[in-house]
């Protein structure tokens, strides 16, 4: 059986602490499993294990830079865990730690907090680490939120990097209202064929392979830099763009496998316009899940974009 870890992320002070406190009070959460509670940043909140239904919570304070899956594994073992509750250092990488887990344990719920007082201000400064932390919950709260506050740059940050996450907003006077701003498509998914602006590239790419079955049989234009898949047959290439999610260490080629009868002909980084048919289907990129695959209706040489380097 998988030993189920509930992963709260977010920068110092931004309300950890105290949600996992009055989630381990909660009775309907915390009905007497032997809970490990690893605790990788010390906030100026202190967890009290008095206010407890039971007595089954188990506290150890470690380092996320060093921690090793063997500590964690002993960890488990010494107390019996049946799960994992983490408070994580939101100054370090999510990936870097979850890559050192035992085997056996699986991320149940991920859930990032951040004061909305600040979190503009880490974007700026500290995009990376924001974007580590907000592609991967399920769930981000801004707390400190004013009454009548415009919470659409919050909304904008979030959604941004991860068009799925439900966003909750918790106010001064402890009520929370959960956003409810729906996010249009900067393209027309119904239109005959989906033109996709230069400025909409890396929107689109995500979210046609995160939900390929949406886009299965319709015709899409975009323009593309031209890429050679390795290992592929002729007549196969992979139009895409130079994505950057948060910063220049970030950028990386995302591009989509099309099938064209001249695709030899085609020079490597030329930019062109493609119109193709979209189709669902598992391949080898997609690690045998289902993906976009392209069949191409026209390949024309194009002006380079604007920008170069595709942005969400």
């Amino acid at each position: 059986m998988p030993i189920p870890v509930y992963a709260f992320t977010g920068f110092l002070d931004s309300g950890k602490t105290k949600f996992i406190q009055e989630t381990l009070e909660d009775p309907r959460f915390n009905s007497g499993e032997r809970t490990l509670l690893l605790v990788f940043e010390e906030g100026e909140e202190e967890y009290d294990f008095s206010a407890y239904p039971h007595q089954n919570v188990y506290l150890e304070v470690l380092d996320q830079q060093t921690v090793t899956q063997a500590q964690l594994a002993s960890l488990q073992k010494k107390y019996k865990a049946q799960r994992i509750v983490a408070e994580l250092n939101g100054m370090q990488l999510v990936g870097d730690l979850y890559a050192r887990f035992p085997k056996d344990w699986a991320i149940a719920q991920e859930v990032m907090f951040a004061d909305s007082t600040t979190i503009l201000q880490y974007n700026a400064n500290l995009r990376n680490l924001v974007v580590d932390k907000l592609s991967g919950c399920e769930m981000v709260v801004f707390n400190r939120v004013e009454k009548g506050q415009d919470t659409m740059p919050l909304h904008a940050l979030a959604r941004a990097i991860n068009r799925r996450v439900d966003i909750l907003y918790d106010y001064p006077d402890g009520t929370t209202v959960f956003d409810e701003i729906e996010d249009p498509l900067p393209f027309d998914l119904d239109a005959p064929v989906i033109e996709v602006g230069d400025d909409a590239f890396a929107l689109w790419f995500r979210d046609v392979t995160e939900e390929p079955e949406k886009y299965h049989g319709k015709t899409v234009r975009f323009k593309a830099q031209v890429a050679r898949l390795r290992r592929e047959r002729n007549g196969v290439f992979a139009p895409g763009r130079f994505v950057m999610t948060c910063c220049v260490e970030d950028i990386q080629f995302c591009g989509v496998p099309c099938k064209y009868p001249d695709a030899a002909k085609l020079q490597a980084r030329q930019w062109i316009m493609v119109t193709a048919k979209i189709a669902a289907e598992k391949h080898a990129l997609y690690k045998g899940g289902l993906g976009p695959i392209l069949t191409a209706i026209s390949v024309e040489p194009a002006a380079p974009a604007e920008p170069d380097v595709a942005t969400f």
